[in-house]
């Protein structure tokens, strides 16, 4: 298998999207795929799924295509999302709370531990109900990393304070960061960033509705 950072951002998002298609396949009893039907099933090309793919190894039968549950599998353990990843979430504004009420995440293998928040009026409010989490302050974020194990966290906080929250997960011994702000930060080049700005996507689907106008 190549090494992580000599794979393309392009291949691991269309890696997550053959994982969710093939879940569906698993579900629905089915045994193979092709790369032709998986491909035409996400708008790729057969070559691309298997270009896409080899980046990890050999899979499949010439003939008879992939077996979708050893596929899964497989592309499960390389996106390390055959384990749990316990999370941090930072900020219990209206983003945080719709994130909380979100159950697709532990189906994922990510389980949501822990909350905290700058607002001392939202420190304690039990944000969870079903699993008893509650708000904790900023200055608890250290210890509740420590208790639960947290190796991720996700942001969604205000773009003004987004910067000094990302220093301080890190400096609480976060290993990766979800940003949802609206702006670039800069970490440690041994802390992955990932970004989502619901802005930009939505003017990137205006362009091309406005431009096939």
């Amino acid at each position: 298998m190549a090494k992580s950072d000599t794979i393309p951002n392009a291949v691991i998002g269309r890696l997550s999207l053959y994982l969710r298609q093939l879940e569906a396949l698993l579900a629905a009893s089915r045994g193979t795929v092709s790369s032709k039907e998986l491909g035409a099933m996400l708008g790729q090309s057969d070559a691309q799924v298997r270009k896409d793919l080899a980046y990890f190894g050999q899979f499949g039968q010439a003939g008879v295509g992939y077996g979708v549950e050893d596929l899964v599998q497989s592309i499960r353990r390389i996106l390390g999302t055959d384990r749990t990843w316990n999370v941090l979430l930072v900020g219990a504004g209206n983003l945080g709370r719709a994130l909380v009420s979100y159950r697709g995440f532990l189906r994922k293998g990510f389980s949501l531990n822990a909350v905290v928040d700058a607002d001392p009026n939202k420190v304690g409010e039990l944000i969870d109900s079903a699993r008893g989490i509650r708000v904790q302050a900023m200055e608890e974020m250290g210890a509740a990393v420590r208790e639960h194990h947290i190796t991720l966290a996700i942001l969604a906080v205000p773009v003004s304070a987004t910067q000094e929250v990302a220093d301080q997960v890190v400096a609480a011994g976060i290993k990766g960061v979800l940003n949802f702000a609206p702006t670039a930060l800069q970490l440690p080049d041994s802390v992955p960033l990932t970004a989502v700005d619901l802005s930009v996507s939505l003017e990137q689907l205006s362009f091309q509705l406005s431009s096939d106008a």
